[in-house]
């Protein structure tokens, strides 16, 4: 059974947030605010900030007499679960149709990008041959 992900049970605004927090790495509550398409209130994105904070989604440092938010868990792992979401809800779990689905435009990869995956490619069977 898969923990639970915090990510998924996001509501569209706190998603936005979160997306200009990862995207952005830091922001105020005003920055984040200005970010968003068709923003709520100020009072709303600091009120969503809290809650976010208090779910431990958000952080928070203090900068003279602002907050400023940072994401709670490392760009890195955020990207790792987001892709798990993705993968679960879009392709059954299957990284092949993702990468199917990624493959599916043969121009959307330069060569520099294809010769990176066969190296990837490469890397990744001589790891499962150990």
């Amino acid at each position: 059974m898969r923990r639970s992900d915090p990510f998924t049970s996001l509501s569209r605004r706190e998603r936005q947030i979160m997306d200009v927090l990862c995207r952005l790495g830091r922001a105020t509550a005003a920055e984040v605010q200005g970010e968003i398409a068709d923003p709520p209130g100020y009072s709303a994105v600091r009120s969503a900030l809290a809650l976010l904070e208090v779910r431990g989604l958000v952080r928070h440092e203090e900068d003279g007499r602002r907050y400023v938010y940072l994401p709670a868990t490392p760009a890195r792992r955020t990207r790792h679960g987001a892709l798990e979401h993705v993968l679960r809800t879009f392709f059954g779990d299957s990284r092949m149709e993702a990468l199917a689905a990624l493959m599916a435009d043969p121009g959307a990869l330069s060569d520099d990008e294809l010769r990176e995956l066969e190296r990837m490619v490469a890397k990744a069977r001589k790891e499962r041959e150990r």
